[in-house]
């Protein structure tokens, strides 16, 4: 595997080349600019279209602080979204009301063509657990109203709700799950991967039948691609409502770049060189779309995103990145017997300098609950009938050692009330997290909640072959459904409760959403169990 600086060099070694094939764009998330264009071009009329068609978003709270995002883009699916190549200046509020009688901090952004005329503002000096409101203004145009909430101070311990969601391909259904996410006003939503898909999107949208412009229906590869596909996701009225109604944590998966793609590994046969610059732009158009801070900015084809969030003395969060770092996957990740690969001791699913700082972060918690919000799933998922094992080799079950370095680390250093948030499967899967799921006397030393998709999939079932296999044949598999939905769960200094929140259907409008399992942690004993 490349080092990231010799890997940089060889992108931009081909990208004469590949710039035939990506344009321009390439060229901007390589090195940070185009050329002809700039921060401070002559300013130009507005007009009258409607500036903030793709919402506000707010996201990684900390107790004096808080990212709040908006893009000007009068045609989202236009190119560059309407707008022009020069800067806006954008001014932001943000009140302790929502009428903004109270308003705490205001100022000034530039939202520059560079960034797509996206906006983010890391606004300081606010108290800890309290929500504000925000918004943008640009002339006489003002953006929605944004609510979001600063963590609690590091010496606090209230009752916490997160709600947590994944893959939301866009021509599978409508986001009806979002509505409930915001009505049920959560404290934080973690995103954990899949905001978008770079497949083509046909010209009625798939179930939507909705006119979509005919340059969406190839896969995406260039930077403009990416922005347009965020911008078509970001349109959905009830995903602007959840991201103006609560903070988000996120992270990504595969398909905010390419699926099961691994490392340097293009999994659509790029060669390195080529999907090192894919990949900077799927990083560089992720990073634009979403509520992180300036300093986790994408640098070409490489982007920090495991981090870790602290909710006073509820939660210490742990957020993971597991595509970035892996080694390549087993076949093609799909369900396969373990072999000698997918048990080879070298491999790696977080990359040894991230599995170090994981493990580091658990040993230093001073929260009561330690959460680990991640992609894939992390316990084993067994579906063969009988004897032998057949698993996704796209989770942590093609890197076993990996899984058992962490999960034994986690026993070896004492680690209470661990709890991993997991996306990506489509469907709800509870289970108990142990070092060696093979040997009937390892400890648990964990509790695993897998949140279905929020439309990805269509509308599912509540059980299918697979589902009734994991329960068969996975002792500590406690749960599954294959509807789509999201999980909401509530933290307190006694209990862990998670709530399987699912829609009876996402092909068409109006779904109902309903509680499908309710199922709870107590503290101090690791393990899932009925509510």
């Amino acid at each position: 595997m490349l080092s990231a600086a010799r890997g940089l060099a060889a992108a931009k070694a081909t990208r004469r080349t590949f710039l035939s094939v990506t344009g321009a764009a390439a060229a901007l998330a390589l090195t940070g600019n185009l050329p002809g264009v700039g921060a401070t071009g002559r300013p130009k009329p507005i007009g009258n279209r409607p500036l903030f068609t793709l919402g506000v978003a707010s996201g990684d709270p900390l107790p004096d602080a808080v990212v709040i995002w908006t893009r000007l883009a009068p045609g989202p699916l236009e190119p560059f979204g309407g707008m022009d190549d020069y800067a806006v200046g954008v001014d932001w509020e943000v009140a302790e009301d929502e009428q903004f009688r109270r308003i705490v901090r205001r100022g000034k952004a530039q939202a520059r063509p560079e960034y797509a005329h996206t906006v983010h503002v890391d606004v300081r000096g606010l108290r800890p657990w309290r929500h504000y409101f925000y918004r943008f203004r640009v002339g006489a145009q003002i953006s929605p109203v944004g609510r979001t909430r600063t963590a609690p101070a590091a010496t606090d311990q209230p009752e916490v709700t997160m709600a947590v969601a994944s893959c939301q391909a866009f021509y599978d259904g409508y986001y009806t799950a979002y509505q409930d996410v915001a009505r049920r006003d959560h404290d934080v939503v973690l995103f954990l991967g899949d905001y978008i898909y770079e497949v083509g999107v046909g010209p009625t949208a798939g179930v939507r039948n909705q006119e979509v412009p005919v340059d969406f229906a190839g896969e995406i590869f260039t930077l403009d691609e990416y922005r347009a596909r965020y911008a078509l996701h970001k349109t959905d009225p009830d995903l602007q409502a959840a991201h103006a109604a609560s903070a988000w944590v996120v992270t990504l998966d595969d398909h905010e770049v390419e699926g099961n793609w691994a490392g340097y590994i293009s999994e659509d046969g790029l060669s390195e060189a080529e999907f090192l610059v894919r990949r900077a732009n799927g990083f560089r158009a992720y990073w634009e779309h979403m509520p992180l801070r300036l300093d986790q900015s994408a640098d070409g084809p490489s982007i920090r995103l495991h981090r870790h969030l602290r909710y006073g003395r509820t939660a210490d969060l742990s957020v993971l990145d597991t595509r970035q770092f892996r080694s390549d996957q087993p076949g093609d990740g799909s369900w396969l017997p373990p072999d000698e690969v997918s048990l080879d001791p070298a491999r790696t699913l977080t990359g040894a300098a991230q599995e170090r700082w994981l493990l580091d972060n658990l040993r230093r918690s001073t929260g009561r609950w330690n959460v680990v919000a991640q992609q894939v799933a992390m316990a084993q998922l067994d579906r063969k009938t009988g004897a032998g094992l057949e698993v996704p080799m796209d989770t942590w079950n093609g890197y076993a050692a990996s899984r058992q370095r962490v999960l034994s680390g986690v026993r070896d250093r004492g680690v209470r009330n661990l709890v991993v948030l997991t996306g990506d499967l489509h469907r709800s899967v509870a289970s108990d997290l142990k070092p060696d799921f093979d040997d009937p006397s390892s400890p648990v030393v964990g509790s695993e909640f897998v949140t279905t998709s929020i439309s990805s999939g269509k509308d599912g079932v509540d059980v299918d072959t697979t589902g009734r296999a994991l329960l068969a044949e996975n002792p500590h598999v406690k749960y599954q459904n294959v509807q789509r939905g999201y999980l909401s769960c509530t933290l307190d200094r006694e209990r862990w409760t998670s709530e399987f929140r699912i829609v009876d259907r996402v092909t068409t409008p109006g779904g109902t959403p309903s509680t499908r399992a309710t199922l709870v942690v107590e503290n101090g004993v690791p393990g899932v169990n009925q509510a």
